[in-house]
């Protein structure tokens, strides 16, 4: 069943997603200072790949203070936008009945990409 339901989602927009997310995190990798965070871009491409049959969760090594530095910038210069964008995108395809495994795999991407450096994808 997970590999039918990465195939619909890379069919209908998953693709497009992590094409997305990986030409951010080029871009932001340009400098020295966006590197971690073109990273953590490239680690939610990966994950906006193939999110069925995978977990989001808090990492139990965070990383220390630098993780969660990484994690204040991220959402101080706009980035968890992109967490709005996927729970908005996640209560629109909850309304059908269809599209509710969709939803809840855009619920997990919103988990990830508002936290991404103290979260752990397995």
């Amino acid at each position: 069943m997970n590999i039918l339901g990465n195939i619909l989602w890379l069919v209908f927009g998953g693709l497009l997603t992590a094409l997305w997310y990986f030409i951010y995190g080029l871009l932001a990798c340009i400098t020295i200072v966006g590197i971690p965070f073109g990273i953590a871009l490239w680690r939610m491409a990966v994950l906006s790949l193939a999110p069925f049959g995978k977990k989001v969760e808090i990492s139990p090594d965070r990383g220390g203070c630098f993780m969660i530095l990484f994690d204040v910038l991220w959402i101080l210069f706009g980035w968890w936008e992109i967490a709005i964008a996927h729970a908005i995108l996640g209560l629109l395809f909850c309304i059908t009945i269809v599209g509710i495994p969709f939803g809840r795999m855009h619920f997990r991407l919103a988990k990830f990409s508002l936290l991404p450096f103290s979260m752990k994808v397995s």
